[in-house]
């Protein structure tokens, strides 16, 4: 068996396929013969089509092309650029279940926004060069994430090549995660001695009062989502241990003055409620052996009146130097779901008095 799906001739006929002849390159297919793509197994092609032919939906909405299933075979119509993408999404999805992997709409959307790179050479990731048009893979012992848009193959290829990699843009892009999940599989894979993360504490918006506890138990509400994060890519028990031992370290941003971290992945995350002093000092706290990335969203600023956030000068003042990426995520990179897309898109195109200003936080406490 071959994990390659492959176009034929119409002179073959394999199994219940319709057979088909294939216009000259200059035609479109929308009314004439279909591009008709053949796979060898056809259980994998169940599960490349999804459930109720979910998968292939998604690739016709996005594509705007129909697709006919017969058996192990999917004739494609549409203008010739659109057939070819979705030919070229379909065999690189068919190869990745025959190699066990899971796919689902997210994986489909995924492979169709790299699809378009090719297309257009566009590679969403204007800072810091081209990516491969192949979406990028993290492997952990729990998990497999695949780069789900050309500028997160990009922020993969970045995070690899640089030893400090700024990624910035809205909500939902995966800066976070694909941050924690790289560092994490240095980890296991011993090319760090430990991982630090960490967040500055700063309340958005509202005051959280005095919270209970010890110092770890007053901080965790600030640094959550990094906790989420390290949970879904490594064993509940490896994060457990890394805790106990100090392994993984995850800190407030306050904690870090004076330290020189070595051989360690360092992560900052929410940077944009730094300021300029204190991303400087964070900034230099990275030692021999370690990377550290950086990540935050430039309009989503907490930082109380009177203070101006440092994230936008740093990217600025250190472009250009050897060892040093910036990934610029934008609406189109959002991959949480699309009406996270859409929310961002509606504040982007709001007056900036509109999206920006919040109001002023009440006083005396919990409200």
């Amino acid at each position: 068996m071959t994990s390659k799906a492959s176009v034929r001739k119409p002179s073959l006929t394999r199994g219940r396929a319709a057979t088909a002849t294939r216009p000259d390159a200059a035609q479109t297919n929308g009314g004439g013969e279909p591009l008709v793509v053949y796979f060898d197994d056809i259980r994998l092609v169940r599960d490349l089509l999804g459930d109720y032919d979910a998968n292939l939906a998604v690739l016709e909405d996005r594509l705007g092309i129909s697709a006919t299933v017969n058996g192990n075979a999917v004739a494609l119509r549409g203008p010739d650029e659109a057939c070819a993408a979705a030919k070229a999404v379909l065999e690189q999805l068919y190869g990745r279940l025959a190699k066990g992997e899971m796919i689902g709409a997210g994986e489909v959307v995924g492979a169709i926004r790299h699809a378009r790179v090719i297309e257009t050479g566009d590679d969403g990731a204007p800072d810091d060069g081209a990516p491969d048009a192949k979406a990028q893979q993290i492997r952990t012992r729990k998990r497999l994430i695949t780069a789900r848009t050309p500028a997160q193959s990009a922020y993969l290829e970045s995070l690899q090549r640089n030893n400090l990699v700024f990624a910035t843009g809205p909500a939902g892009t995966g800066k976070t995660y694909l941050a924690v999940a790289f560092a994490a599989a240095c980890l296991e894979a011993g090319r760090c001695d430990r991982l630090i993360l960490s967040r500055p504490a700063v309340e958005a918006g509202e005051r959280l009062g005095f919270l209970p506890g010890d110092m770890r138990e007053k901080v965790d509400p600030y640094l959550r989502p990094l906790y989420d994060a390290l949970y879904d890519v490594l064993a509940p028990e490896r994060v457990e241990r890394g805790l106990d031992t100090g392994v993984i370290e995850i800190a407030p941003l306050a904690f870090m003055r004076g330290r020189t971290l070595s051989h360690a992945m360092i992560i900052l995350d929410e940077a944009q409620n730094c300021t300029a002093v204190q991303l400087k000092m964070f900034l230099t706290r990275i030692g021999e052996g370690s990377k550290m990335i950086v990540t935050g969203d430039p309009t989503q600023v907490d930082l109380p009146p009177g203070k101006d956030s440092g994230l936008n000068d740093a990217i600025e003042i250190l472009r250009g130097i050897d060892e040093i990426g910036h990934i610029a995520f934008s609406k189109s990179d959002v991959v949480r779901r699309e009406l996270v897309g859409r929310i961002v898109e509606a504040y982007e195109a709001a007056p900036n008095e509109q999206a920006t200003t919040t109001p002023a936080p009440k006083t005396g406490g919990n409200a």
